[in-house]
């Protein structure tokens, strides 16, 4: 069995037999984020006229980038695809969390893409990060080669 430390336990802290707290010995295991908040640019504008800004994505399985690829709306327009597929993954956007495609075509097209932009990030985290190190101080940090630019730009 793999043991997966927590970025502050060290290996020595995790050897079975260690004197010490009660945690020693344990296997320590990192929590997995799997739901990011956002604020929409423009907000959803439901029916009644409310402007909805906050809401939750989650990240995307297997199944979530598989099964848009049957519906006939994708087949027909590939473009829908985007829709499709954030539609399964965005839980709730201000109080509306019956999410379906036709909430995500009636966002401004600034919305969508910043959605399109915001699924990227999320589930690529760990993929775009690469080591870096200052030419002028030589400290070393991580950068993100996806983030920091705004929608659109490469």
């Amino acid at each position: 069995m793999r043991r997966v430390l927590s970025p502050s336990a060290r290996p020595d802290d995790t050897a079975p037999g260690r004197s010490g707290g009660e945690e020693r010995g344990r296997e320590t295991r990192e929590s997995l984020r799997t739901e990011f908040p956002f604020e929409l640019p423009r907000g959803y504008v439901d029916e009644s006229g409310t402007v909805h800004r906050t809401g939750v994505m989650r990240l995307a399985t297997a199944r979530d980038e598989l099964v848009p690829l049957r519906d006939d709306r994708v087949r027909e327009n590939a473009a829908y695809l985007s829709v499709v597929l954030i539609a399964r993954v965005v839980s709730r956007i201000g109080t509306v969390e019956d999410i379906h495609p036709g909430v995500i075509e009636d966002l401004f097209a600034s919305d969508l893409a910043f959605l399109q932009d915001f699924y990227r990030r999320i589930n690529a985290e760990g993929h775009t990060r690469a080591a870096v190190t200052c030419p002028s101080c030589h400290e070393n940090f991580a950068v993100d080669l996806a983030g920091g630019g705004r929608p659109g730009e490469s």
